[in-house]
């Protein structure tokens, strides 16, 4: 048996045992370490065994767990809360306001957080309920709110950038760098979108009545106050990073203290809400460094079989495809696979295959890493999979239904494809934060 149809073998195996609804880990590293004991035999067991240890020795993994804890304690402990009420007032008098001042929130909560799960709950939760019980349109915000959650995953500090940095061999400083305007920009042109699609359709997102409005200036000025909580905890922690104060793992700490403080200063620290937190960090951080561990065990076997040069020939010399072209169809492969799969399986799958091939067309892998998460993002709103299209229908009110979601993600897909266009064209969207500070 040729070794390509080992590898497309593997491929299926993993692909079925997926499809049968076992735990993402289990069944990638399950079929991975199969399959090393049938191709070496006895002795082949040991490549979990040594990802393990590659896995524990990696010093930049300390950063999971500390900014899982940074996002539940954001949210649990309410300063979330009064983030969006100065948002609520300061942007309420603006067609479409609301909806502006929840991808500022989502984008405070992303700067704090590095998974979309936080800003999910925050944005359903909080956001959610105001903007539906003020008349805006169910469809308009329920795409707002995914849309806002989805940049978690690039606004540093994001989790998925580290794992990438982990299977790709990546420094996760310069990814973070990397992610920072391709972050705003994303941002930038939701807020463009929704301001013009509510002035010319006023009644999707209506004004705050004068009532809810009438408030003087410095009140309004005291309401800034809120914003600042946010500011001294991203300073606390990405701030420091960037001056040298500090390292990666360092600034995840001070980042998860300066939270706690904050919480413990308004008042909001109690015995529930650590409780809470603790629980949720420690059940997201294992369920990570499992998948981590069966991603690496699996990398291992597909180095071993020679998958990555196989994949070379295919696009290079049999279909004689030209760089972007190759490129372009990466990214068709990951909007296609995040139909069907979670962001964390499809880099298992194709970051050991696709790396590589990156690298030898001359493309940097850090700005591929961000086209990577730019179109996670658009796989997390795609169905009939979409991460985060189960997440609002589990959070939502009984009136916004199914259809409605799914609805509601198309414009703001579309938003991002324009995203993913300009960075591609633009690399240095990507590359000028990390040139700059890491001198690459």
């Amino acid at each position: 048996m040729s070794y390509e149809l080992i590898a497309l073998l593997i491929f299926a195996s993993m692909m079925a045992m997926l499809l049968t609804g076992q735990r993402v880990f289990g069944a990638i590293g399950g079929v991975a370490t199969v399959f090393a004991l049938l191709l070496w035999g006895e002795g082949a067991e040991g490549m979990p065994f040594h990802a393990s240890f590659v896995l524990l020795n990696w010093y930049p993994l300390l950063t999971l767990p500390l900014f899982i804890y940074m996002g539940y304690m954001f949210s649990e402990s309410g300063i979330a809360d009064d983030l969006y009420h100065m948002f609520h007032v300061w942007m309420g008098p603006v067609h479409g306001g609301l909806a502006i001042g929840t991808i500022g929130l989502m984008v405070a909560v992303a700067a704090m957080n590095g998974l979309s799960v936080a800003g999910m709950a925050i944005g359903a939760s909080l956001a959610l309920p105001e903007m539906l019980k003020r008349k805006y349109d169910k469809v308009m915000v329920t795409g707002v709110i995914q849309a806002g959650s989805s940049l978690g995953i690039m606004v540093p500090p994001s989790v998925v950038l580290v794992l990438y940095g982990m299977i790709a061999r990546q420094p996760v400083g310069h990814l973070w760098m990397a992610g920072v305007f391709p972050g705003f920009l994303l941002a930038g042109l939701f807020v463009l979108y929704i301001a013009v699609r509510c002035k010319l359709q006023p009644h999707l997102g209506p004004v705050l009545p004068p009532e809810e409005r009438r408030m003087s200036w410095a009140e309004k000025f005291r309401l800034l106050r809120a914003g600042i909580i946010p500011l001294v905890i991203i300073f606390s922690m990405t701030g420091l990073f960037l001056l040298g104060i500090t390292s990666l793992v360092e600034c995840s700490a001070a980042g998860a203290g300066a939270t706690t403080i904050v919480a413990l200063i308004k008042g909001r620290l109690n015995r529930r809400v650590l409780e809470d937190t603790l629980r949720n960090t420690l059940s997201v951080s294992c369920m990570f460094m499992w998948v981590i561990l069966a991603a690496l065990t699996f990398s291992a076997v597909f180095d071993g079989l020679g998958a990555v040069h196989a994949i070379e020939s295919l696009f290079l010399e049999r279909w004689q495809l030209s760089p972007l072209g190759i490129l372009v169809m990466m990214q068709i492969s990951y909007v296609l696979m995040g139909m069907f799969l979670d962001d964390t399986a499809m880099l298992i799958i194709v970051a050991p295959l696709y790396v590589p091939l990156v690298i030898k067309l001359g493309y940097d892998p850090i700005w591929y890493g961000v086209l990577y998460t730019i179109t996670c993002q658009m796989a997390y709103m795609t169905p009939p999979f979409g991460y985060n299209l189960f997440l609002m229908k589990a959070m939502a009110p009984k009136e916004v239904t199914l259809a409605d979601i799914y609805r509601s993600i198309v414009p703001f897909v579309l938003v991002m494809g324009v995203g993913l266009a300009i960075v591609m064209i633009f690399p240095q969207i990507a590359l000028w934060l990390p040139n700059l500070y890491f001198g690459r």
